[in-house]
């Protein structure tokens, strides 16, 4: 037996728990914790190009998420199969019941509960239409009547409402909403400075610098972090030029600010002062996909002069031959190869390995299809 989806109805805005403007990041963290009513989820992206195009939640039977393809934000709700009863739906507006196992939703009923709307195939209202075509329909089949007030429907789409009533084309991003509110819309990368942060509806920027912020100013600016992680791996110390032996070394005490939410790790000396920085791009197949939210990370180039304040620079949706020769590379340096399904037993990916690229005062970590997936500052 199947307990009833209970779904409420909010025209440019959302559906149920889901809201337009979510991070993709939080959007799945939050059907982890509710599997019991989400129990089958898929992701769908394009391999060549998952860091700039849209991703598809398909939660089964019902409801499928489209996602931006940059900034990764949910930009259309999609309910559909709405007399499946694996499991029922029960759909509401404001107070009322619209579509239930019992009540079936029909042309008729969405304009007794919308009112009035242009003529077309669809019935489309400001953040909300209603479709009477399935998905058979959408490959061929036979259309409805636009007579026959008894046309049940079949699927209901809601998006963003914009001013000017203009319809939303599935390739662009979303507009600034209440559900982005303290995230990140811009991380300026300065090598051997920091990192300058921009959060959308905040008019100050956050300014975190290698080798001055604490871990105080850390907690003030951005919260507690979700995870604290003392810093045990020291594989990458054979690479380094130390001539201090494992015997003589001083037990190690730099630990990790984890903001997961964020996209970005920060490891503290044992001062308590960032030491290093780590933005993550989460970009769908790769071995660290939605560990991280998305960081809208931005390399930034040398002002042109002392009063150049819009310097140059060069993007995360950028290849990695482009950052490079921005960086003012016209070869890159020789990589380290990594894989980080070495310590994953279980897990197989297509393509699991990663490229590791020094450069003075900053790592880039590039993918197979040639994508900077994290972004290391030091």
């Amino acid at each position: 037996m199947f307990s009833t989806l209970n779904l409420d109805l909010r025209p440019g805005n959302g559906l149920g728990i889901f809201e337009i403007g979510t991070s993709l990041w939080a959007v799945i963290e939050s059907l982890r914790q509710r599997q019991h009513a989400f129990p089958q989820v898929q992701v769908k992206f394009d391999p060549d190009s998952s860091v700039t195009t849209p991703i598809i939640l398909h939660l089964r039977p019902h409801i499928d998420l489209l996602f931006s393809g940059r900034y990764q934000r949910l930009h259309t709700i999609c309910l559909r199969k709405l007399r499946d009863p694996h499991p029922p739906v029960t759909l509401r507006y404001k107070e009322g019941v619209v579509s239930s196992p019992e009540e079936v939703l029909r042309r008729v009923g969405v304009s007794r509960t919308f009112g009035p709307t242009y003529q077309g195939d669809d019935l489309r209202y400001p953040g909300v239409h209603f479709s009477f075509e399935d998905d058979s329909a959408l490959e061929g089949g036979k259309k409805n009547s636009l007579d026959d007030r008894t046309q049940e429907v079949k699927r209901v789409l809601i998006s963003q409402k914009l001013p000017d009533g203009a319809e939303r084309d599935a390739l662009d991003e979303v507009v600034g909403c209440a559900a982005m509110n303290g995230q990140i819309v811009q991380a300026l990368v300065q090598i051997h400075v920091g990192v300058t942060l921009k959060l959308h509806q905040t008019s100050k920027p956050l300014v975190i610098r290698i080798g001055e912020t604490t871990a105080q100013d850390l907690t003030l600016d951005l919260g507690a972090p979700l995870r604290v992680y003392y810093k045990e791996d020291d594989r990458m110390g054979i690479h380094s030029g130390s001539e201090t032996s494992p015997d003589t070394r001083m037990p190690e005490t730099e630990y990790f600010y984890n903001y997961f939410q964020y996209g970005i790790d920060f490891l503290l000396s044992p001062s308590h002062v960032v030491k290093k920085m780590l933005l993550h791009t989460n970009i769908p197949g790769s071995p660290l996909f939605q560990r991280y939210n998305r960081c809208p990370w931005e390399i930034a180039g040398e002002p042109e002069d002392d009063e150049d304040e819009t310097p140059p620079s060069r993007p995360f949706y950028d290849r990695f031959e482009q950052i490079s020769r921005f960086m003012g590379h016209s070869e890159p340096p020789q990589p380290m190869v990594l894989n980080r399904t070495d310590d994953q037993d279980g897990l197989t990916l297509p393509s699991p390995t990663t490229r590791l690229y020094a450069y003075d005062g900053i790592i880039l970590e590039v993918t197979e299809a040639s994508h900077v997936a994290c972004v290391t500052l030091f």
